[in-house]
């Protein structure tokens, strides 16, 4: 018997019967109940003298956690208890061990500063252009709401992407643009349809944390190139590229994360004759392109019109983290390649999330919030470089635009130790290892310029050891 409901209780009463419920199973044995009937939806609310759309909804809840069956003729019953997961497997590259660091960056404790995250603040977001949008793309409907997209994208998000890198001077035609789910899937499928496990792939020490655990995955070797305030290292560049064999390079050449640095046009040149003489391909990662201030600094893409340059793309950082819209654009003699691998991994990417991005872009609403987000940017970047100088941070160059600061305090020559110290005070930060193709710890941290506007950020960044 299922036990009576108290109505002068303040939990609803669907929640008392899904607890009602589990604590008969419970009473019972979960191995004896196996299988056992549950009374119909109406004797069950008959008994205990609530509507049936309340039994509705508690069986619902309860089926959707596997505590009970629904069969179609045979009603409910109680389910089997999950058999228990085998012990994990050893992991042996280490992507493990890195992930558990990467997940620091996403701790999504409500009261914690998240001045190492990768994104901006919530109460940064103005959302009314995105709730517009998709209004507007679930009262038109259609095949956006049900249907797969294929696996290139929807077309008309895949016009604007061309007609977006063509003001960057980037020729492409739609054909050569493929969407994702995404920067990251991006970059998973061009890793996919690039390298086999075993290769090496030359990477930016420091770079995107993400893409370090991409290629662990894929069990290719990597090779270190140091970033410098001007952009790769070419003399290093080309020394691993002849030494290791590589023939993949990967590189985020404009407001470079973590170090907010932005490859000069220079060192851009310099980048495709190292490529031309060691037959590279170069993965051009652009995702902060929104956030770039004043002129748009030079792309390798458009150096190099795609030849030898595969180009990555996003519009995750200004909108929504979770409106995951990337793209890839490519030589039609990668893209075949490039699709059949997003085709077989995921079959296509969000139709609806792409016709929201199609509207945004079309009626002006990515533009405003990429503007308004990048003058506020600029006034807090403006503020927090001197601030930062005077209270005793070294930093690694004073970035033209976008969200981070790359930055080691005269005190601290282990990043860690300020770490711990922001733990202690609400703030999540992690050391600069994680950026780092081999973990190797150091007194760099990467700061998030718009997290860094808060007053626990700023206390903390004059005092650290406060």
């Amino acid at each position: 018997m299922i036990a009576p409901l108290d109505r002068s209780r303040p939990e609803p009463l669907a929640d008392q019967l899904v607890a009602a419920v589990i604590a008969w199973i419970e009473a019972r044995g979960a191995e004896t109940a196996a299988g056992a009937a549950l009374p119909s939806i109406r004797r069950l609310a008959a008994e205990t003298g609530v509507s049936r759309n309340t039994v509705v909804e508690a069986y619902d809840r309860l089926v959707a956690e596997g505590r009970i069956l629904s069969r179609p003729g045979v009603g409910f019953r109680v389910a089997s208890p999950a058999a228990p997961l085998p012990p994990a497997a050893p992991d042996p590259g280490g992507v493990a061990a890195v992930a558990d660091r990467v997940w620091r960056l996403y701790d999504d404790r409500p009261a914690l500063l998240r001045l190492g995250g990768g994104r901006l603040p919530d109460d940064w977001h103005d959302t009314t252009d995105l709730a517009r949008a998709i209004r507007r793309v679930t009262r038109e409907g259609g095949r956006a709401l049900i249907d797969y997209g294929t696996p290139l994208g929807e077309p008309r998000l895949r016009r604007l992407v061309a007609q977006r890198l063509a003001r960057l001077s980037v020729p492409v035609a739609e054909d050569r643009v493929m969407l994702t789910t995404g920067a990251s899937q991006a970059l998973d499928v061009v890793i996919r349809a690039l390298t086999r496990p075993g290769d090496a792939v030359l990477v930016e020490d420091p770079g995107y944390h993400n893409l370090f655990g991409l290629l662990r995955l894929q069990g290719v070797r990597m090779v270190a190139v140091p970033r410098r305030a001007d952009g790769p290292d070419l003399q290093a560049l080309d020394a691993a590229a002849a030494a290791s064999g590589a023939r993949l390079f990967v590189t985020n050449g404009v407001l470079h994360n973590p170090t907010g640095s932005t490859t000069t046009p220079q060192i851009a040149h310099g980048l495709l004759t190292v490529a031309a003489r060691h037959d590279l391909t170069i993965v051009e990662d652009d995702i902060y392109a929104d956030f770039e201030e004043g002129v748009p600094a030079i792309r390798l893409a458009a150096l190099d019109g795609l030849d030898r340059v595969v180009m990555v793309g996003s519009f995750s950082k200004p909108l929504s983290s979770a409106l995951r819209v990337g793209y890839v654009a490519a030589a039609p003699s990668r893209m075949r390649g490039l699709v059949d691998v997003k085709m077989l991994s995921s079959v296509a990417s969000s139709r609806f999330a792409e016709q929201v991005m199609a509207v945004l872009i079309e009626t002006g609403g990515l533009r405003r919030t990429a503007e308004a987000l990048t003058r506020r940017l600029t006034r807090q970047r403006a503020a927090l470089l001197p601030a930062l100088r005077r209270a005793g941070w070294r930093l690694f160059t004073e970035p033209r635009g976008g969200m981070f600061v790359w930055a080691a305090h005269e005190d601290a020559a282990d990043a860690r130790l300020l770490v711990d110290a922001a733990a202690a005070r609400g703030i999540g930060l992690v050391s600069g290892a994680v950026f780092r193709p081999g973990l190797e710890e150091g007194p760099w941290l990467r700061i998030n310029i718009a997290a860094a506007a808060d007053p626990r950020a700023r206390a903390f960044l004059k005092d650290p050891s406060g």
